[in-house]
């Protein structure tokens, strides 16, 4: 049996990249498995793990929730664990649980690497205790992403865990041709493989205002029918009103994040393509605002954050897929062949 680590920093897309290789394998006819031993308390739903729930229908498990996410971390989460070794016991149990019978299993990783450090929880400790190669997925932001994969390629190797290579997710175009031309080959010097180079696709890169929603929080004031729509970009609207105009006009399906009375954005926002109003301080906005983005179909979501704080915790949402959700779960493998080097994966794990 073979395990594959997939970590990465929040919103990278690990739970995309180990759903299409997961499903890539179970093609080629491979008894497949997923594993999360650290889950999210922001992705539970009814105390189940939401990613959990859909790879086990997409794989046929006949394995429990529990087993398949045995720990959870939320923020605060030192304060309820009491023993190291319990903690450790359980996600060892709950591995040869998921583990029995397949040919490889996928764990995901945290929401950050260093997620359960404090507790020997964390992606470094845990793969070398579940004895798994690591594949890194990158969130390419700027060079500075490029420069943290391969300090993290680097303590990986040191820590004596086996290396698979990295994967650039969602690329944006003006970034694409850089990184074929320059980052790639520069992780290659830097003795760290590239394993595939997958560009943005906003059918599956684009959250929806829903999951900014439940990771927000706060009073949805319209658009209950309407928070399936795509956010391509998010934009502050801490401008002057027509700067702010000419600065819309560039964007589509955007989420503007503002303060609760700046009216005069909220209106500019509304005249263009705007797939939701995101409203910071806890201010309620005018009412001309909410009749507007009513009759527009915008969703108007009001949170108690200030918008320093906001747009930190939207900066970790991610576009989830769906069970049913058969367009999405298609371009899932659809990236690993047309992008990733399939072969060289599947000789790295030895099948």
């Amino acid at each position: 049996m073979k395990s594959l680590y997939i970590t990465g920093v929040a919103g990278s897309g690990k739970t995309a990249i180990a759903m299409g290789i997961a499903l890539k394998f179970k093609k080629e006819g491979y008894n497949v498995s997923y594993f999360k031993p650290v889950g999210n308390r922001s992705k539970f739903i009814g105390g189940e793990d939401k990613d959990a729930i859909l790879m086990r229908e997409l794989l046929g498990m006949d394995v429990d929730i529990k087993k398949i996410v045995p720990f959870v971390a939320g923020t605060s989460y030192l304060s309820g664990l009491k023993n190291q070794e319990s903690a450790l016991d359980n996600i060892q149990e709950a591995f040869r649980a998921v583990s029995l019978g397949a040919d490889l299993v996928i764990i995901d990783g945290a929401a950050f690497t260093h997620v359960g450090a404090a507790y020997g929880l964390d992606v470094v400790s845990l793969a070398g205790l579940l004895d798994a190669s690591v594949l890194n997925i990158i969130k390419l932001e700027n060079d500075f992403s490029v420069d943290q994969a391969i300090f993290l390629n680097n303590y990986f190797v040191a820590k004596g865990l086996h290396m698979a290579g990295h994967i650039f997710n969602n690329v944006p175009r003006q970034l694409f041709s850089k990184t074929e031309g320059i980052f790639a080959p520069l992780l290659g010097k830097m003795g760290c493989d590239t394993l595939g180079i997958i560009p943005i696709r906003s059918e599956i890169a684009s959250p929806t205002v829903s999951e900014y929603y439940e990771a927000l929080g706060g009073e949805l004031l319209t658009g209950e029918d309407r928070l399936g729509l795509l956010v391509e970009e998010v934009i502050v609207g801490a401008m002057t009103t027509d700067s702010a105009i000419k600065y819309m006009r560039r964007s589509a399906n955007k989420a503007v994040v503002i303060g609760g009375d700046r009216a005069d954005i909220a209106v500019a926002a509304l005249e263009t393509s705007t797939s939701a109003l995101i409203l910071t301080g806890g201010l309620y906005p005018d009412v001309k605002v909410v009749a507007s983005a009513a009759e527009k179909g915008v969703p108007v979501i009001l949170v108690h954050r200030d918008t320093y704080s906001t747009i930190e915790k939207m900066s970790e949402v991610s576009r989830r897929i769906r069970p049913g959700d058969t367009e999405g779960i298609t371009i899932m493998v659809e990236n690993i062949e047309q992008h990733c080097d399939w072969q060289k994966i599947s000789n790295l794990l030895g099948f």
